[in-house]
């Protein structure tokens, strides 16, 4: 019963930790504008630096991204609270936008290195026949850390001094108390080697995955883009059109969007992979109808309906991806697949936003936003209506 007790307290430990390295790569969202007006840069180059935090995910995720297994746990996640660290200074340093976009790539390299390391060690952590809860911890700690970070940096910014600096040094104490949390939680993995024997990670596809990985990976896609749009762009929209200044409201506006994520994940149990899919497809679309009603009509009540059920489609969709591809793939190449998936949806944060920023100039921000809207409606409704034609199975 003890060692139940003690196994649980180092799996939330290690959960809280996830959420504060999680919280720093959004922490940015509520300030766009202070950047803006402070170095003069325009609506793309905002969607520029935004998107460039992809680019680190997906650099870290194939060339470290199975580095924990050789390794040991600790060691990664320690390396990215180091990029975590980093970011943070980069951004309490800006005099410039080179400082925003080394930044940004720190903060994305961290959240590459902690994405699977810390699920995995949340879960080995804890108890035994606690795979449930213990998956409940990681998917909270995810999403919940990623909502955590506009909401604490929108209330920072809006109600205290320093409105550019004191989010980045609240979140460097908090780094630092994450690190003396990892040195006293155990290590999970026995079998270790030194980094030099870590190697480059390969994305793969075998046959037998293709068919269910299509529509995974464009409902995927698409769940990625909304939330890169809601992030980099949302608070823009809500200063111009809705004339909403508040960065505290902003912040919360934004983590409404992966909170509800983490209900949709959640969801998925009940629900079942063979019908969270189609059903995430539904809650997308249905978001995106809201975004545009918003843009249209210029209308907070809709952006805040948009978060919300967007989210929750994006956290169905992207959950029951997951199982659905990871149960169609062969074991031993199982990781390169799920690895394949991550770099599909993190193309979805930064390739739909920067066209977005570039049709600002030309268009207008809430005509970029419904040329994008309807992009990804199209790319919605073909998952959705090739999961009805080719159902992913329950068992998934």
């Amino acid at each position: 019963m003890d060692g139940d007790r003690r196994g649980w307290r180092q799996c939330v430990l290690m959960g809280a930790v996830f959420a504060v390295c999680m919280a720093g790569t959004t922490l940015p969202t509520p300030l766009y504008g202070l950047y803006q007006e402070k170095f003069g840069f325009s609506e793309l180059t905002v969607t520029v630096v935004y998107a460039v935090y992809a680019f680190g995910v997906i650099g870290a995720l194939l060339l470290a991204g199975n580095a924990s297994d050789t390794v040991g746990r600790r060691p990664v996640l320690l390396a990215g609270l180091g990029f975590a660290a980093a970011s943070a200074v980069c951004f309490l340093c800006a005099t410039g936008l080179g400082w925003l976009y080394t930044g940004r790539l720190l903060s994305g390299l961290s959240a590459g290195l902690f994405t699977g390391a810390a699920t995995a060690y949340v879960m080995e952590l804890a108890p035994e026949h606690g795979g449930s809860r213990a998956t409940f911890v990681a998917t909270a700690a995810n999403m919940g850390g990623l909502g955590c970070g506009p909401l604490l940096a929108g209330v920072l910014s809006q109600y205290a001094p320093w409105p550019l600096y004191l989010s980045f040094v609240v979140h460097l104490a908090l780094v630092a108390c994450s690190a003396a949390v990892l040195l006293l939680l155990p290590e999970t993995v026995r079998d270790r080697r030194p980094w030099s024997a870590v190697r480059p990670q390969r994305p793969g596809l075998p046959p037998q995955v293709r068919a269910v990985f299509a529509p995974a990976a464009i409902a995927s896609f698409a769940g990625f883009a909304l939330f890169g749009v809601f992030t980099s762009v949302s608070p823009a929209f809500l200063s111009e059109s809705l004339d909403v200044h508040n960065r505290a409201v902003t912040g919360l506006v934004v983590a409404l969007a992966f909170f509800s994520s983490t209900a949709g994940q959640l969801a998925v149990g009940p629900v079942g992979v063979g019908r969270s899919l189609p059903l995430g497809c539904v809650g997308l679309f249905t978001g995106l109808a809201l975004l545009a009603g918003a843009l249209r009509w210029d209308l907070l009540a809709l952006v805040v309906a948009s978060a919300v059920v967007g989210g929750v489609g994006q956290g169905l969709a992207f959950r029951g991806a997951l199982a659905a591809v990871a149960a169609a793939s062969p074991a031993d190449r199982r990781a390169a697949v799920i690895s394949t998936l991550f770099v599909v949806a993190y193309a979805g944060i930064s390739v739909p936003v920067i066209g977005v920023g570039l049709l600002v100039g030309p268009i207008g921000l809430e005509g970029a936003g419904l040329v994008f809207i309807a992009c990804m409606a199209a790319l919605v409704t073909t998952a959705f209506g090739y999961l009805l034609r080719h159902p992913v199975r329950a068992g998934a």
